[in-house]
């Protein structure tokens, strides 16, 4: 891979992560859901989520600042891997939680996107782990 062609994959899949902290940030579902791949997922709370539960999952979550690190990013021709450090503000109380995202992305037709997306939280007690169960319930089918 060219060094020029990898530095443009780069800066866009830092865009893409970029577009991903502040249209959740802002509540703007749609916005976030382009982010993704039809075929998206967000893992975490012990469960793994497809973009048709995006919404009502972000609806059930804590609003606050999503702050997200540079992503050290691996490139392999048109799909890559890679982890970004988050930080979320909890808006109305200012409490902090602290992680990193586990990233796949691949190069679509539209540009690089996410494939897949898991959080590890980081706990005080230093233990790495996905998560207690999340405010969402899927609904009974």
């Amino acid at each position: 891979m060219a060094a020029d062609h990898a530095t443009d994959d780069l800066v866009e899949i830092q865009q893409l992560l970029a577009r991903y902290a502040v249209t959740i940030t802002r509540g703007d579902i749609e916005g976030l859901l382009t982010v993704f791949t039809p075929d998206g997922t967000y893992s975490a709370f012990g469960d793994t989520y497809p973009l048709a539960d995006f919404p009502a999952l972000v609806a059930a979550a804590p609003k606050g600042l999503f702050l997200t690190g540079t992503p050290l990013v691996e490139l392999a021709a048109d799909t890559a891997t890679g982890t970004q450090p988050l930080c979320f503000v909890d808006h109305a109380t200012h409490d902090m939680r602290i992680g990193y995202y586990n990233d796949t992305y691949v190069r679509t037709a539209d540009g690089w996107r996410l494939r897949t997306r898991a959080m590890t939280f980081i706990r005080r007690c230093g233990a790495h782990d996905s998560g207690r169960p999340h405010a969402f319930e899927r609904p009974a089918v």
